[in-house]
C-alpha cells in the first residue's frame, strides 16, 4: 500500500523540481541532478522541492479541496452539479489524497534517511542544502503538517515519527517493508506531531542564522529562522485543537510555542507560491481556468457577510471584491448553497460571482498557515482577547491588499471580541484554506450563519410565483464529520482497517474525530 512502498520515482521528483526551478531560480536547476536516471544521485533538495509542490497540489486538489472541504465551508457552491453540496461524497474523493499524501511523506522522510545514513549524510549536507540536523528539522515539520492534515480528515490513520519508536507507529517503513502497517489512534498521533514540531523548532531556534536548502525551498527560501517560527505557529493550531481533550498539554505546548516566537506580522507567512507557466500553475487555477470550467461560484452564504447583509460586521467588507468577481451585470451575486441538482442550474454562471481574479491567479500563494491565525489563536488562548482579534482582522486584509483607509473603515465596525465574533473573523480569514476552515467549524460549531439544514437558501419567483428552496443534505445531518478510508484499504490492509473503524466508529461521515467528541 502507499503508506510503505516508495510508489513515486526519484526520477519523476528530479524532472518535476528541475522544471519547477527553472522557472523561478535563474537556471538553479542545473544543480539539481547531472544524472535523472540514476535515482540514487537524487539530491535532498530536489527532494524537498518536490515534496513542498506535491503537498500543496495535493492539499489543494480538485476532489479534496474544491469538491470537498471548500465546499463543506461553504466558501463555493456549484452550480450545476450540487450533489456534493449536499454531502453525496463519492467513497473515491478520498483516495488521490490519501495515496499523494504518503507519497509526500516517503519523500520527506527520504531526506531524513539521506541525512542520517553514514553512507549519505555528508552528500547531502553538500553544496546548499545546509547541515544534517536542519535538514531532518524542516523535514519533521512538513511532515507533522502532511499527517495532521491526513488525520483530520479521516480520523485514525498510519503514522510515523522520526523522535517515537512507538509499536504502533508502523507507516512508511521500508527496511523491511510493511505492507500492512496499523492505524494509529488519533490521540497519540497529534501528541506525538507536538513534540515534533517542539523538538524541530528548538533545532532550528538554535541554528536560526543559518540557512537550510535555500532557494530550493519555495516556502522559506531557506530561513531556518522563519522555519522555526512556523514550526511554534502550527504548535498553537494544533495545541488549540485538542484542548478540550488534553488541556494540560494543550496549555504547556500552546505557552511553550508562544515564549520561543511565533508569526508576528505577515512576513512569517507559510506560503507556497505557484507560477504562471505550465505545469506548475495554482490548483484551482488548473481546476477552473485551464479546464474552462465555471461551475463552482462563490456562495451565496460567504457573499451576504462580505457585503454586510448577514454576520456580525454591517459594513462592506474590502475583501469581496478580491474573493468573489462580479457577474455580467457588474454585481455580486452568490451561489445559493446546496440546491436540489433541478434548481442549481437555474442561476448560469454569468449572473452570480465565480472567484476573485487573485485567488484563482495562476501564480497565486496558496497557504499552509498565516499570522491572522496565529492572532487569532491567542485571542481564544486569551479568552477572546481584543488587541489579538483586530492584529487578526487586520492582517487579513492587509495580507490581501486592502488600503489604510479601508481597513481603518472596517475596524472600526467590528463587534468586540467575543467567541462568536472571532470566529466569523477567523472564517473571512481562512478563505482558500478549506482543509483549516472545514477542521474549525467542525470544532467550534460556527460560524452562526452558515447554512443549516432546512434553512431557506433561495426564493426564485417567477411571474409573481414564489418557490422556496431549502438545505436538504443528501447524507448526515450536517456538515460532514470526516471522509471515508480509500476503499482500497478493505482489500490491501483489511485487518488493520476493520480494527481502526471498531475503534473509532463506522467508516462514514457522521462519525466524529476523537479531538471532536
Amino acid at each position: 500500500m502507499n503508506t510503505t512502498i516508495k510508489s513515486y520515482t526519484i526520477q519523476s521528483l528530479a524532472i518535476a523540481a528541475t522544471a519547477f526551478l527553472y522557472a523561478c531560480s535563474d537556471g538553479r536547476f542545473e544543480e539539481i541532478n547531472s544524472d535523472p536516471n540514476r535515482p540514487a544521485n537524487a539530491t535532498t533538495t530536489t527532494i524537498l522541492v518536490a515534496a513542498e509542490k506535491q503537498l500543496m497540489d495535493n492539499l489543494r486538489n480538485e476532489n479534496i479541496s474544491l469538491r470537498g472541504s471548500q465546499l463543506f465551508a461553504q466558501y463555493y457552491s456549484q452550480n450545476i452539479y450540487s450533489d456534493q453540496s449536499r454531502y453525496d461524497i463519492p467513497r473515491s474523493t478520498s483516495d488521490t489524497y490519501w495515496n499523494t499524501t504518503y507519497k509526500t511523506l516517503n519523500n520527506l522522510n527520504d531526506i531524513i534517511i539521506k541525512n542520517t545514513d553514514p553512507a549519505t549524510k555528508n552528500i547531502a549536507a553538500a553544496g546548499t542544502a545546509g547541515a544534517n540536523q536542519n535538514q531532518i528539522a524542516i523535514a519533521r515539520i512538513l511532515k507533522a503538517y502532511a499527517f495532521q492534515g491526513l488525520t483530520d480528515v479521516f480520523g485514525n490513520v498510519p503514522y510515523q515519527s522520526y523522535g517515537n519508536n512507538d509499536p504502533e507507529f508502523q507507516a512508511l517503513q521500508q527496511s523491511p517493508e510493511n505492507l500492512s502497517p496499523a492505524y494509529a489512534s488519533q490521540q497519540k498521533i497529534y501528541t506525538d506531531i507536538l513534540n515534533e514540531l517542539k523538538a524541530a523548532g528548538d533545532t532550528l531556534i538554535k541554528y536560526k542564522t543559518l540557512n537550510t536548502f535555500g532557494n530550493y525551498d519555495v516556502i522559506y527560501k531557506g530561513s531556518n529562522e522563519k522555519w522555526a517560527k512556523f514550526a511554534n505557529s502550527l504548535r498553537l493550531r494544533v495545541a488549540t485543537r485538542i484542548r478540550k481533550q488534553l488541556p494540560e498539554q494543550s496549555e504547556a505546548h500552546f505557552a511553550d510555542a508562544l515564549q520561543k516566537g511565533v508569526f508576528t506580522s505577515n512576513a512569517d507567512n507559510a506560503v507556497f507560491k505557484y507560477l504562471t507557466q505550465a505545469p506548475n500553475e495554482a490548483p484551482l487555477y488548473r481546476a477552473t481556468v485551464t479546464a474552462n470550467r465555471k461551475d463552482f461560484a462563490i456562495s451565496h452564504v460567504l457573499i451576504g457577510v462580505l457585503k454586510g447583509e448577514t454576520g456580525p460586521v454591517k459594513v462592506e467588507d474590502p475583501r469581496l471584491g478580491i474573493y468573489a468577481a462580479k457577474n455580467d451585470s457588474g454585481k455580486y451575486v452568490g451561489q445559493p448553497y446546496g440546491l436540489p441538482v433541478a434548481a442549481a442550474g437555474l442561476l448560469t454562471s454569468n449572473v452570480v460571482s465565480l472567484p476573485g481574479t487573485l485567488p484563482n491567479a495562476a501564480n497565486f500563494g496558496e497557504v499552509l498557515q498565516e499570522y491572522s491565525e496565529v492572532a487569532f489563536l491567542i485571542s481564544e488562548y486569551k479568552n477572546w482577547d481584543q488587541q489579538t482579534y483586530v492584529n487578526g482582522v487586520t492582517a487579513s486584509l492587509e495580507k490581501w491588499g486592502a488600503t489604510q483607509a479601508q481597513i481603518n473603515t472596517y475596524v472600526a465596525a467590528l463587534p468586540a471580541a467575543s467567541k462568536a465574533n472571532v470566529i466569523a473573523q477567523k472564517y473571512l480569514a481562512l478563505f482558500t484554506q478549506g482543509d483549516e476552515a472545514w477542521s474549525e467549524i467542525r470544532r467550534t460549531g460556527g460560524p452562526s450563519f452558515l447554512v443549516k439544514p432546512g434553512d431557506v437558501v433561495w426564493r426564485r419567483v417567477v411571474s409573481g410565483v414564489t418557490t422556496e428552496y431549502k438545505f436538504q443534505p443528501l447524507f448526515g445531518n450536517g456538515i460532514p464529520l470526516r471522509l471515508y478510508y480509500p476503499t482500497k484499504e478493505q482489500s490491501v490492509n483489511l485487518a488493520n482497517y476493520q480494527k481502526a473503524v471498531g475503534a473509532q466508529g463506522n467508516d462514514d461521515i457522521t462519525t466524529a474525530l476523537w479531538w471532536n467528541k
